[in-house]
């Protein structure tokens, strides 16, 4: 397993991020919060996916106020692992009332973050979404008051626009306050089509956001990719020219969000490359997102050990330029 190392984190991060938005971790919190019927099989399913991960070399897990905290938290007891793996969780996420990205919830969340998941400090503590209609310095001035609390290492966002995020530090550096240090917005092979749930997802990936890249790669802010594998579409699951088979497995929010014409010709030719190569799709569009100039993690959820460990092996495929720029369609020839 490869490792990146961030600044002020006290150990290194592993490439690959596994995920915890996923159906395993939502059964098991459910479960976890009323001792429903099938609570310890739910819950043994989630711990056996998290030991097989760990056992990979992955100590970086991605969660939320509101998905995974619960399970992980109980593994990291189990297992004695506080002190061992990398907690990246997300706060003020909205509700069906309220936008939530005050300093209230801001803290707010953290504390209960950091009780559902038993830890003392949270590694990395992002903001989930973004309300432009917050200022800026509050916002700063509390997620500062964590860190200067020892209860989060570092701290960044989650789908924020750049110039947020610039103005956010710009804050920051004036009134030396912890400045914004990682970033979690969409990335991948995949174009992100649509504001996928709603909230304002903010993606990074395709012409328009070519300038933001340059930014993140000259300012060596890490990039903690979600729907890397744009929510199943690029898992090899899906032959690109079998639309009726996405319709009927892939979900709503991955049709509205990833399904068009231009990521099917990407998929295609991903197709292409990994039977050349003998291996999976998906490690070709891993690879890909790995050639690219920034300091890229990836976040991937699954179900299966399996495919985890398919899809870290992509840190061992090589791709040459002009295969990089053919796969995302910049191309109409591999050279």
């Amino acid at each position: 397993m490869e490792y990146g190392h961030i600044a002020n984190l006290s150990r290194p991060v592993s490439r690959f991020v596994f995920g915890t938005a996923h159906p395993v971790f939502f059964s098991a919190t459910r479960t976890l919060h009323g001792k429903e019927a099938g609570f310890e099989a739910a819950l043994e399913t989630a711990f056996k996916l998290l030991d097989e991960v760990y056992a990979m070399g992955i100590n970086t897990l991605d969660c939320s106020n509101h998905y995974g905290e619960e399970p992980v938290g109980e593994w990291l007891a189990a297992r004695g692992l506080h002190d061992e793996v990398n907690i990246l969780t997300k706060g003020a996420h909205f509700n069906t009332w309220r936008n939530r990205v005050t300093p209230y919830d801001i803290l707010a969340d953290a504390h209960d973050s950091l009780a559902k998941l038993g830890k003392k400090k949270l590694e990395i503590y992002l903001l989930h979404r973004d309300d432009e209609s917050q200022p800026v310095g509050p916002i700063m001035e509390a997620l500062h008051s964590l860190v200067k609390e020892g209860k989060a290492g570092i701290i960044g966002v989650s789908n924020w626009r750049l110039a947020r995020i610039q103005q956010a530090n710009d804050y920051a550096k004036e009134h030396r306050l912890t400045p914004l240090s990682v970033n979690s917005p969409h990335f991948g092979l995949a174009l992100q089509l649509t504001d996928v749930w709603g909230g304002g997802c903010q993606t990074i990936a395709g012409p328009d956001y070519e300038a933001d890249r340059a930014w993140f790669a000259q300012q060596k802010m890490p990039i903690f990719a979600y729907s890397s594998l744009a929510r199943g579409l690029f898992s090899g699951g899906f032959i690109s020219h079998d639309r009726q088979k996405m319709q009927e497995v892939l979900d709503e929010h991955t049709q509205r969000g990833y399904v068009d014409e231009d990521n099917l010709r990407r998929l295609a030719r991903a197709e292409e490359i990994a039977k050349e190569k003998g291996v999976p799709v998906s490690r070709i569009a891993l690879s890909w997102m790995l050639h690219q100039p920034m300091d890229i993690y990836p976040v991937i959820s699954t179900a299966s050990a399996e495919k985890m460990r398919s899809n870290i092996a992509a840190a061992n495929i090589r791709l040459t330029p002009q295969e990089c720029a053919w796969l995302n369609l910049e191309r109409e020839d591999r050279g």
